[in-house]
């Protein structure tokens, strides 16, 4: 059940999954026409698609690509409370469990080691797993992290409830003692992180990271560059398929010499800094500042001087950027918005700058809030919404399967103007 649940093409060869996925991609296209015809814009292609769609590109890694795994703690079947895993079943039905990912393909076997270490120090805790809030108790989610260069990261949530401060240390140290001198000692953490929380998901900024033992960042490469990674900064869970991502970035903005990139939504860095070589200078947005942080680290550390990289919300950061944009030299927009989208006032700022006439969006979830932004980027000028740009056109995308086993993709979107 866990398997279905987590990864439900599991059974299929692989072939078939990436037939799958192209007909989600195809239908989401088909949506994308009907939805721009409302709007009164001849979109449909043939097959009425609103623009031509290529194969999906396959991962060069089909199981255990993820480098990023987030496990729960709660009841398992066996109705141990203090299991470490993930989530089988609905909260409408009342049947959730928390069920050990031994099996999942996608999660790499360190990943699982570092769960059942977890799940054995906690097990022989005296202190209670958190599974609601108001009810008391203490430890909850594990994420590990893990690179190509064999580094592992682990962060610890916990919540604090009313202990106090020489009670946390006394876990902390205790927690600290199990990883690298006790059972846990195999897992060979470069990081162990604790986070005090009392909110479901809590930034570095209201609850800071605290590291018990190890170096505070972990190291990946990608395309020839080194990046620095911290614990809440953005990072393409698979890494062989962000590669080929972001080359494909690369030929798709057509950048020469005079480009300058925007890249919004810029996590670590890691699209721009790909790019700088080829072009002319490359402006990062993103609002989580630990990643700004890395991604200023990066760019010194990898020798590459022509980026610059603002914190904040872009939809703060964005308007005011371009709103005195009066550079002449072309300028390519890429767009990688987590799931929820961009900001009204980004996309507004986007097409009110006539110096953008090309955009790449890339989106992990396009049949959700990205199809509001694409409306958004495609609609007619509206005086009223303060949208007076020229609108954009889809003409061409590419599904890239960042997640062989599940449903979903990748898919960047080519719009022009």
């Amino acid at each position: 059940r866990l398997a279905n649940a987590v990864t439900p093409l599991w059974k299929l060869p692989y072939q078939e999954q990436l037939q799958v996925k192209y007909e989600s991609q195809r239908k989401i296209l088909q949506t994308l026409a009907s939805r721009l015809e409302e709007l009164g814009i001849d979109a449909q292609k043939p097959g009425g698609l609103c623009c031509p769609l290529q194969p999906v590109v396959p991962s060069p890694i089909i199981n255990g690509y993820r480098n990023k795994s987030t496990f729960s703690v709660n009841r398992g079947p066996d109705g141990n409370p203090k299991t470490v895993g993930l989530y089988v079943g609905t909260g409408r039905e009342r049947n959730i469990v928390c069920v050990k990912a031994n099996h999942v393909e996608n999660i790499p076997s360190k990943h699982k080691q570092v769960a059942q270490c977890y799940e054995e120090f906690i097990c022989h805790s005296p202190l209670d797993s958190c599974i609601l809030f108001h009810e008391g108790g203490h430890w909850r989610e594990l994420v590990v992290r893990t690179t190509s260069c064999g580094h592992t990261m682990a962060i610890v949530t916990f919540h604090p409830q009313q202990l106090g401060q020489e009670a946390l240390a006394t876990q902390k140290a205790l927690l600290r003692e199990f990883f690298t001198c006790g059972p846990g000692a195999v897992c060979a953490l470069t990081s162990l992180y604790f986070q005090e929380s009392t909110m479901t998901r809590c930034s570095h900024e209201q609850s800071p990271y605290q590291l018990l033992h190890g170096a505070p960042h972990i190291f990946e490469e990608l395309l020839g560059l080194k990046f620095r990674i911290s614990p809440d900064a953005f990072f393409q869970v698979n890494t062989s398929g962000a590669e080929v991502l972001y080359q494909a970035v690369g030929e798709l903005c057509q950048a020469t010499g005079d480009t300058v990139i925007l890249d919004i939504c810029c996590g670590t860095g890691t699209i721009g800094l790909s790019l700088a070589h080829r072009v002319s200078k490359v402006i990062g947005v993103e609002v989580v500042e630990k990643a700004i942080e890395d991604a200023v680290w990066n760019a010194a550390f990898n020798g590459i001087s022509n980026c610059e990289f603002h914190s904040g919300k872009a939809e703060a950061v964005l308007p005011q950027l371009l709103a005195s944009w009066e550079d002449a030299r072309p300028l390519v927009a890429v767009l990688n918005p987590s799931r929820a989208g961009l900001h009204y006032r980004v996309v507004r700022a986007i097409r009110n700058c006539s110096s953008i006439r090309r955009l790449l969006y890339i989106s992990c979830k396009p049949e959700g809030e990205a199809m509001r932004n694409f409306l958004e980027l495609c609609c007619p000028p509206d005086p009223r919404k303060k949208l007076a740009g020229e609108p954009f056109a889809p003409v061409l995308a590419i599904p890239f399967d960042m997640f062989p086993h599940t449903v979903h993709c990748e898919l960047v979107l080519l719009f022009t103007r």
